[in-house]
């Protein structure tokens, strides 16, 4: 039933909403190899200064991505009904930020182009044993991913300019950051140059990734000292391994090779090593043996 609202719950609730305009950019440089020489190594062989402060204020649009679950139709289950069931998780394919071009140095477009030039093994100089790009029979070949690939580099970090829940040093609030795994740029836009009235000049890159992983600052400050699995369930401690132990007479090695979730599965029970039921199974670590009734399900 409806019920009444003070002015005071409706400003708490709806009149603090998040801003568009506080987010930071994170650009990480592919590591593989840096010991040697790598990314960076090849970057200043170009003549290009990795800043990483100055790539995150000159960035100036960019997306919080987006997901999708594929999903498979069933027609033949209920006469009349279709159901959806999900076997997978899409990502979108690509993700783009958009840079200010600093008159200094250009930094986002020899930055980006030499990470281009980077990943399809081009050379400036044929010092390197490759022919230089400049030559008319030059030629390219592509490194491995691992060279050229930011494996968990590529970040963006929402914010907002003040909150009620916390406090850090750069800034007041929560934070949510989306953490991008294999990142690597995909493509430069073009950029239109013209005589007519002057604007500013603006660098395009797309970035390709395989997926995503979002972190927040409240939730790890609320969870801290907690176990991943806890509250992920509401099971007493006859659930917990130990009691499995006890009540199958499983060894740690067992348990280790065997998911707890199918032991704790009456199905699964059918397929493990057991005379008594006629049913046999090789299960890593020995067979488990069963004495007496069939044990009832713990949930």
């Amino acid at each position: 039933m409806p019920k009444k609202v003070s002015v005071d719950q409706i400003k708490a609730n709806l009149l603090h909403p998040a801003l568009t305009s506080h987010f930071l950019v994170e650009i990480g440089v592919p590591a593989y190899g840096t010991s040697k020489g790598g990314f960076v190594k090849y970057l200043e062989s170009n003549g290009v200064k990795y800043d990483q402060e100055k790539l995150r204020l000159l960035c100036s649009e960019t997306v919080l991505p987006g997901s999708s679950l594929a999903t498979h139709e069933n027609t033949t289950d209920f006469t009349g009904v279709t159901e959806k069931f999900a076997y997978r998780r899409v990502y979108d394919d690509r993700i783009d930020f958009t840079f200010y071009v600093d008159a200094d140095n250009y930094l986002p477009i020899k930055f980006f182009e030499c990470w281009i030039k980077y990943i399809a093994g081009e050379s400036k100089t044929p010092a390197t044993g490759r022919l230089s790009s400049t030559v008319p029979n030059y030629f390219y070949r592509v490194r491995y991913p691992k060279y050229y690939i930011s494996e968990q580099g590529l970040k963006v970090t929402k914010f907002e300019r003040t909150s009620k829940n916390e406090k850090s040093k750069n800034h007041e609030g929560a934070t949510l950051t989306y953490n991008f795994v294999n990142a690597f740029p995909l493509s430069i836009t073009s950029m239109p140059v013209s005589y007519d009235t002057s604007s500013l000049l603006k660098c395009t890159v797309s970035f390709s990734y395989i997926r995503y992983y979002y972190t927040s600052s409240v939730l790890a400050k609320e969870h801290e000292g907690t176990p991943d699995n806890a509250g992920s369930s509401k099971t007493g401690a006859a659930d917990s391994p130990q009691a499995l132990t006890g009540a199958f007479g499983l060894t740690g090695a067992q348990l280790d090779a065997i998911d707890a979730q199918d032991i704790l599965n009456t199905e699964a029970l059918e397929t493990f090593s057991n005379p008594q039921f006629g049913t046999s199974s090789n299960v890593p670590g020995g067979d488990i043996k069963f004495s007496g009734q069939r044990p009832a399900p713990l949930f």
